[in-house]
């Protein structure tokens, strides 16, 4: 499904990505963990082109990654993404805003538009509110909208970065509940997260990433619950609060943002 293989990304002379190598099967959830500037957002932000990469190859479904490619663009369509910020058009009401990408950019008939994008309302628990414009909405209200809109594409696999890490601590919940519906229906799912409670609850393979590199992988339990590495064993300590080693948290807890 995505194929990363020895990518490296620097910003001028500071160099991001370090040879990372990553496989994500079909059906699969990945999350990454680290601390800020780790790399996380930025490998994402190249498996969907939104950034170029200096060296390595990224594939999706066999294709080749590449912003110049002709192929990008419907690419971009088999894999969605999920911002911190919601992104959402502010003139448009969170029907139209599900509808946009369909209509626009796939040509899907106006009435199929609107019904597909009414029953993804739905999903995501928001089908009370198919006229509200995002400000009239919850910030976790809005994330919604945008993982409806993400779904709307009908992609392949979606990209999450950080989408907890912009809303207050009452209003998670609600997004990550839409999560774990994706990943037990199937979809593919690669998530940049702080959340270790979702993580682990979750993820079929947690990867914790430092100073560009992939440090540690493997099964959400073994990661996070009895972690091989002594900077994930220090990572995973100062998001859970100082709460001593990781295998002490309990089963439901997330950590706040690094």
């Amino acid at each position: 499904m995505i194929e990363i293989t020895d990518v490296h990304k620097s910003f001028g002379a500071t160099p991001v990505l370090n040879g990372i190598s990553l496989k994500i099967e079909q059906g699969e959830v990945v999350c990454l963990i680290g601390a800020s500037g780790s790399g996380k957002s930025t490998l994402l932000r190249c498996i969907n082109a939104l950034e170029s990469y200096d060296a390595g190859e990224i594939k999706l479904l066999d294709q080749r990654v590449e912003q110049r490619s002709r192929h990008i663009n419907h690419l971009r369509t088999q894999v969605g993404m999920v911002f911190q910020r919601f992104n959402l058009f502010p003139h448009r009401t969170a029907l139209e805003n599900v509808m946009e990408g369909p209509v626009h950019v796939k040509k899907e008939p106006l009435h199929s538009a609107k019904r597909d994008a009414e029953e993804l309302l739905n999903k995501v628990g928001l089908g009370h509110k198919l006229h509200y414009y995002p400000h009239q909405l919850s910030g976790g209200q809005q994330q919604r909208v945008a993982i409806a809109r993400s779904l709307a594409m009908k992609p392949k696999a979606i990209l999450f970065d950080e989408p907890t890490s912009a809303l207050d601590p009452e209003l998670v919940g609600e997004v990550l509940s839409v999560m774990r519906t994706l990943a037990k229906e199937g979809m593919t799912m690669l998530v940049v997260t702080h959340e270790m409670g979702f993580a682990r609850e979750v993820a079929d393979r947690v990867c914790f990433l430092h100073g560009g590199h992939i440090i540690e992988q493997g099964s959400a339990q073994q990661v996070l619950c009895a972690p091989r590495e002594a900077r994930t064993r220090e990572f995973l300590r100062h998001v859970l609060g100082n709460r001593g080693e990781a295998q002490s948290a309990p089963e439901g807890a997330t950590g706040a943002a690094a």
